[in-house]
């Protein structure tokens, strides 16, 4: 099986193209059921923020994982012979094998993010995953991608100084938003500036609960579902307003942050048409919430993605950062070992398959005789199940333990040569079955005397005699 992750992100393409290749929910979902009608990919998470879209999969082939990502992608973005500059191999990247499962910790630790270190993003990435299970789009590969991704993330931000050391997005682009009030005539910065956010989603109530912690001097919520803006509000002591009137908010505020999933520009000249006084307006979302003409209007500063981008706004602390890659490194190599160690485990399933039916076959010979009582078969089959559990367990663990060594040889190849196992057989098995691969416990007397049953039964052997 193929672990792939197929995407574009602000590290391979300009804020410009990201907001060409936006994907929003509902098209990460159709992206998700279409790339599972096919025959190529397994399991999908389609991974969709303001700086990033990723596909996350398993698949028969590499190739054939890739071509069918990348080709719906395409679809979905609507691309045609006329973008040929937006094509995936002009600003797209693939990561397979291990090197997949490493890019999967890093985003969730937040060294991937515009902001290294951002919290936001292992949230991001909760959502994704418990999405496409609730799809039924995740097997046992990306349950255990994601399962260990999010715990390595949990880990690094509990563990670390991460969490101080790099603010989010939000905390980056209100930085920036105070230095412009200071320039404006804010002295005091957020604390003396009037705020208002339109946009009630992850990003919209980051911002919300950020600006209320700051000490804003007042703060409004507009949002087109007003219910939830009312919601938002109430948690931080703000007003609501209108989200069909931003004329009248712009005219209200110093400080206006956009974050929206809208496809268009919210935001446009036409809005501030008349003002005076200095405004700052934060953009947060992609595609952009503000009209391009908007940073051109005297006494108007737009802060936006591509500016948080160029400023490296408040990274996380060199030490911290060389503090978070090491815990990383460790995480990753861990994760590496049991992903070698697993390559052998359908061999050491086949062969503990090849020993049960051996086990029944003895048992049936057994069966046949009828000089035995039943305690008597009972304590044969225990004893022969006993004797192969005992003589298997340890070479089992101990293959997949040498396995698991970086540079080992080909052991599953080694066990099937030596003990002649049919390729039929090493089909992969679910997690469920894995377990059952290393487990050795005697068979209950009960099961012994029903194995032994049904032996009688195939074999027509005569119930023995009672002594």
């Amino acid at each position: 099986m193929n672990l792939l992750v197929v995407g574009i992100s602000h590290r391979s393409a300009a804020v410009e193209t990201l907001e060409r290749l936006a994907v929003g929910p509902e098209s990460a979902a159709d992206l998700s059921r279409s790339l599972l009608r096919g025959s190529e990919v397994r399991e999908a998470v389609v991974l969709s923020t303001c700086n990033r879209v990723e596909v996350y999969a398993t698949a028969a082939t590499f190739h054939g994982g890739l071509s069918a990502i990348v080709d719906e992608l395409h679809r979905v973005w609507g691309l045609g012979e006329s973008d040929a500059e937006l094509d995936f191999a002009s600003c797209g990247y693939v990561r397979h094998g291990a090197d997949a499962a490493a890019h999967a910790f890093r985003v969730a630790a937040g060294l991937d993010s515009m902001v290294a270190g951002e919290p936001q993003i292992l949230g991001q990435l909760r959502d994704a995953y418990e999405t496409a299970r609730e799809a039924d789009q995740v097997g046992r590969h990306l349950h255990e991608l994601f399962q260990q991704a999010l715990r390595v993330g949990k880990r690094i931000h509990a563990e670390t100084d991460v969490d101080a050391a790099a603010p989010s997005v939000v905390t980056a682009a209100l930085e920036l938003a105070e230095r412009e009030l200071a320039r404006a005539g804010f002295a005091n910065g957020l604390t003396q500036a009037r705020a208002a956010v339109v946009g009630a989603g992850s990003m919209g109530s980051l911002a919300t609960a950020t600006l209320a912690r700051s000490g804003v001097k007042s703060l409004k919520v507009a949002n087109r579902d007003r219910e939830k803006a009312e919601r938002l509000a109430s948690v931080w002591d703000a007003e609501t307003a209108s989200y069909d009137d931003l004329t009248s908010l712009a005219a209200q505020v110093d400080l206006l942050v956009c974050a929206t999933s809208s496809p268009e520009p919210v935001l446009r000249a036409a809005h501030l048409a008349g003002r005076t006084a200095p405004l700052v307006v934060c953009d947060l979302a992609l595609p952009k919430d503000v009209a391009e003409e908007v940073a051109r209007l005297d006494g108007v500063h737009v802060v936006d993605i591509a500016e948080i981008q160029r400023a490296d706004a408040a990274g996380a602390a060199a030490d911290t950062l060389a503090e978070v890659e090491a815990l990383l490194a460790e995480e990753i190599a861990a994760y590496n070992e049991g992903l070698r160690a697993d390559t052998v485990t359908p061999t050491v399933a086949a062969l503990r398959s090849a020993a049960a039916d051996i086990v029944e076959a003895e048992l049936a010979r057994v069966a046949r005789r009828g000089d035995f009582t039943d305690d008597q078969r009972a304590e044969v089959a225990r004893t022969v199940h006993r004797v192969v559990q005992r003589l298997l367990h340890e070479p089992t663990v101990r293959v997949r333990e040498l396995a698991g060594q970086p540079g080992a040889p080909d052991y599953a190849r080694a066990l099937r040569d030596l003990f002649a196992l049919d390729a039929a057989a090493l089909a992969e098995p679910q997690s469920g079955d894995l377990a059952e691969a290393l487990k050795i416990n005697p068979v209950p007397a009960t099961e012994a005397r029903n194995t032994l049953g049904t032996a009688q039964q195939q074999t027509g052997a005569p119930s023995p005699r009672r002594l």
